[in-house]
């Protein structure tokens, strides 16, 4: 598909013809930008709102500044396309999250402009900080250092530590708070609040426009800037400015709050902040999905929307002639109701992505017992803990990559203590387009690894529900683990009673002679569609759902091992330390003699593409299980 860029954006290829236009053609140009996101993004879908909300700070750093000498981090990394667009990446920007194509964040191998990769939040201050540190030890005091820090990217603690180490070293750098209101959800939390009541005080608007005339009105005042600011903190000592500005309290030379489309200002604001050195942030107020009336209208709906018209904004549906399975999301929201009703002392806890793991349904019913805690997974892990210390029954729902930032708190504060949350992992295997930094690849072995915890992962929507009722049923120590896949289940009719699975034992699906195939989690569903396929060409094969990978069901694997010779194991988790490993472990250690062949996701890091595209040629689709079936029965 052909796409226009407009009149201004036709002429810019790179920064540095970014540079040579008057400022009076920048209004333009962000008008050319937003109309090219929304044009791409309605056929290409990917991260609107929170990128179309950036476009005017994108614009006018790259003006102001000498990227990418001046080295410019992007937090979250899904609102820098205005970024990627005018940063040699325009006309690529149509492959945007496809495979082979760009990657929907910034990647530091992707571009010399991408100073960091930044996929999951919150830690462009670290960053930038280190980066500013290694420039004053190289003897660059000249080169500038910026972190734009937004859609709810502040509210994690890493953002907060970082800020108390770089108040107090003088390093030159700028934190742009691009303040939006929201992350995905509507932010939450002390610190929403603050913004929200600072950006509306009538005492710092004042200040602010005093700020503002001093620095002449955007003029830029070159050498004198430095005297004017010291002019202006003398004035203002002792006051609101600094007695209770939180930032400031941390070292940090707070500017604004200022209007974040307001492109030409904003570019007089930056390099005159350019001036004055040391730490300092701006508070800048956007508009997320700013120029799409339904963005700005939905911002979460249009976070990450789907296919839509790019005059309208209404999205399309999904075309189908048949009814659908739900997702597994879904199917977790409306189940967690469920046991809630059943069970008073159930709760949810999510790190503000209540939407995007379907807790929002039981924030509607019951939000006195749902809560988004913001983009803090380690808050989330070790909040649940103290709930489940008190006697609660906390479902602790983190997408499986971002667990990792919390990994310390389910070993230390979780499992060692012995108490009962579960954690539900969403977002569990490949997760398509958002590529390596969202694929959820190492759970099943990062939790195999520590004592006393239960990993589990249902094959199907029904199995999900029953792993969640079993493991809220407190017969069992300690914390319990489910994973499972982003998207569509198998099963149009999955809404059955409950029923108690026993912790530690799988099931087996199909009885064959030729070989068994081990399968967990999802992935299960391709070995089935594999065996019935090769059934029809003569191949006799026994199917085992494991269900558990901890405890894992020794009765059923000796079961396996006497019975067969050729082994396969299916997971969509890492080969390295996941259920093939398990497996190559409980047959060395019995002393059985077979040929085992595991398959999985590589010891390497996967890039974005469809799922499809990605389980392919990770070889454990439906072919790539009948390829590795046929190999082995060949041996």
């Amino acid at each position: 598909m052909a796409y226009t860029y407009g009149s201004i954006l036709s002429k810019v290829n790179s920064p540095e013809d970014l540079r040579q236009l008057p400022e009076e053609e920048l209004p333009t140009l962000c008008q050319d930008v937003r109309k090219y996101i929304i044009e791409v993004m309605a056929n290409n879908p990917g991260h609107l709102a929170a990128s179309l909300g950036a476009v005017e700070l994108a614009v006018a750093i790259h003006y102001v500044y000498n990227t990418p000498v001046d080295k410019l981090v992007w937090d979250v990394g899904h609102q820098a396309y205005a970024h990627k667009i005018l940063t040699g990446r325009r006309d690529r920007f149509p492959t945007n999250r496809r495979y082979g194509g760009i990657s929907g964040f910034p990647k530091m191998d992707e571009s010399e402009y991408d100073a960091f990769g930044t996929g999951h939040s919150s830690t462009s201050v670290s960053a930038i900080l280190g980066m500013a540190i290694a420039a004053r030890l190289q003897g660059d005091l000249k080169r500038q250092h910026i972190a734009v820090i937004g859609d709810g990217a502040m509210t994690a603690g890493m953002a907060f530590e970082a800020m108390n180490h770089a108040g107090s070293t003088g390093a030159n750098m700028l934190i742009i708070l691009n303040d939006n209101g929201i992350s995905i959800d509507k932010s939450v939390g002390a610190l929403r609040k603050y913004l929200a009541e600072f950006t509306a005080s009538r005492t710092y608007n004042r200040l602010r426009d005093k700020i503002w005339t001093l620095l002449g009105g955007g003029t830029r005042y070159g050498a004198n800037t430095r005297a004017i600011v010291k002019q202006l903190g003398a004035a203002l000592k002792g006051s609101l400015l600094k007695s209770s500005n939180l930032f400031e309290a941390m070292g940090f030379r707070y500017f604004g709050p200022v209007d974040g489309h307001d492109v030409v200002k904003l570019s007089h604001l930056l390099r005159d902040l350019k001036e004055i050195p040391g730490p300092k942030l701006l508070h800048v107020v956007t508009k997320k999905g700013k120029g799409l009336e339904k963005a700005e209208l939905d911002p979460t709906t249009y976070h990450s929307p789907g296919a839509f018209d790019p005059e309208t904004g209404e999205l399309k549906e999904e075309a189908c002639s048949q009814k659908l399975p739900p997702k597994y999301q879904n199917v977790f929201g409306k189940t967690i109701i469920e046991l809630a009703k059943m069970n008073p002392q159930v709760v949810g806890i999510s790190p503000a992505m209540p939407t995007g793991c379907s807790l929002n349904m039981m924030m509607k019913v019951m939000p006195e017992r749902a809560f988004d805690v913001g983009i803090a997974e380690q808050h989330a892990v070790t909040f649940s803990a103290g709930l489940a210390a008190e006697g609660m029954i906390p479902f602790c729902n983190i997408y499986s990559s971002f667990m990792q930032r919390a990994y310390d708190q389910v070993i230390h504060d979780v499992a060692l203590q012995k108490l009962p949350v579960v954690f539900c992992l969403d977002r569990g295997g490949l997760v398509g387009e958002d590529g390596p930094t969202h694929h959820g690849a190492y759970d099943l072995a990062y939790f195999r690894a520590i004592p006393g915890i239960i990993v589990s992962a249902p094959m199907n929507e029904q199995e999900l529900r029953n792993l969640m009722y079993t493991a809220q049923l407190r017969n069992h120590g300690g914390p319990f683990s489910i994973r499972y896949p982003r998207g569509r289940g198998v099963m149009t009719e999955w809404n059955t009673p409950f029923e108690e699975i026993p912790v530690g034992k799988g099931r087996k699906l199909r009885e064959g002679t030729d070989l068994a195939i081990l399968s967990i989690g999802h992935p299960g569903n391709f070995a089935a569609a594999a065996i019935d396929s090769l059934e029809s060409e003569g191949y006799s094969i026994s199917h085992y759902d494991m269900r558990f990978l901890k405890p894992i069901d020794d009765e059923l694997l000796h079961e396996v091992f006497h019975l067969h010779r050729k082994i396969i194991t299916v997971e969509d988790g890492t080969l390295k330390g996941g259920l093939g490993s398990a497996v190559a472990e409980f047959m060395a250690f019995h002393g059985y003699d077979a040929r085992l062949k595991m398959l999985g996701i590589p010891d390497e890091y996967i890039p974005h593409g469809t799922p499809e595209e990605l389980y392919r040629d990770c070889g454990f689709d439906v072919e790539g299980i009948k390829k590795a079936v046929r190999e082995l029965l060949s041996v």
